[in-house]
């Protein structure tokens, strides 16, 4: 009997359960747990892990180990691995429409934001070989010396991220660590699935492992461990609620975190330096002149 012509009955789909992105792995979280993603109509899409506290620690270890060779690497080789992201950015697109779209948005919008999220991860690709001119300076100085100043990276970022679930992430991950930084990320939490298709894009790039660490979970739940951790050296506060602010904001003067918070539309509006510049360093050399 020909298989093919035997009536099949009714199956059920295999339930994906999504997994963390670390150190340039997919681990489950530590604590076993999940937490159902549902569409815009209510209907089940899969599991995503819920992170835990010690999720959160591991992500900072491997954000920190990168975070030396990430670094030292040129402003020209950072903008390459960045813009091939971008190409695979480009070449999952149809992927990324139908998340958004599950997520409530209609097809052109959905559409629209995906595009305005590749062309926003070009842009700042863009701008790593060129932020060092505009942030740089050699100054004048009165005596026999030369006066140069210069931006590092400060460190490890973490970045609450908004629920624009694309163009939202990229808008807050992409400057964090074109110049330099490594990031610990906290994706929205209603519809992380554009996040975990981010991860495995960087996980198939070129991008070291450990550079973006993309955690998804309960943001009340992650964020106040990342604020105080002390070994993050600043924190994107975009997605946190407003009346989480100021908590964290305390927890993370613990050690002299920068703290960034946006004001409404500052990432949906076309991009500036602003996001680049928030977690930079600024260097000063005096070098005597020759006579």
């Amino acid at each position: 009997m020909d298989w093919r012509a035997t009536s099949m009955p009714d199956r059920l789909s295999v339930r994906k359960t999504y997994k963390l992105y670390i150190g340039g792995a997919f681990p489950r979280s530590e604590s076993g747990r999940s937490y159902p993603v549902s569409d815009a109509k209510g209907n089940f899409v899969a599991n995503a892990s819920q992170a835990s506290r010690k999720d959160a620690r591991d992500a900072v270890v491997a954000a920190r180990k990168a975070f030396g060779g990430w670094s030292s690497r040129t402003a020209y080789n950072r903008g390459q691995i960045l813009y091939r992201v971008a190409e695979m950015l480009e070449g999952r697109r149809a992927q990324f429409v139908d998340e958004l779209r599950q997520a409530g948005l209609g097809k052109s919008q959905a559409a629209a934001e995906t595009d305005a999220a590749i062309d926003r991860w070009v842009w700042y690709a863009g701008w790593a070989d060129k932020l060092a001119a505009v942030t740089g300076s050699s100054n004048p100085v009165s005596g026999p010396f030369f006066n140069f100043s210069t931006p590092e990276p400060a460190g490890v970022v973490a970045v609450v991220a908004p629920d624009s679930p694309l163009l939202g992430l990229v808008s807050t991950v992409a400057p964090a660590i074109v110049s330099g930084n490594t990031a610990v990320v906290v994706a929205s939490e209603p519809a992380p699935l554009p996040a975990v298709t981010l991860a495995e894009v960087l996980a198939t790039s070129d991008l070291p492992g450990g550079v973006v660490n993309i955690l998804t979970g309960r943001r009340a739940e992650l964020a106040p461990w990342l604020a105080s951790h002390m070994d993050v050296n600043a924190i994107d506060l975009t997605g946190a609620a407003d009346g989480d602010v100021r908590a964290l904001q305390q927890a993370a003067a613990g050690n002299l975190k920068r703290v960034l918070r946006s004001t409404p539309g500052d990432w949906t509006d076309a991009p500036g330096t602003g996001r680049m510049t928030a977690f930079l360093e600024t260097k000063t050399v005096w070098h005597p002149a020759g006579i």
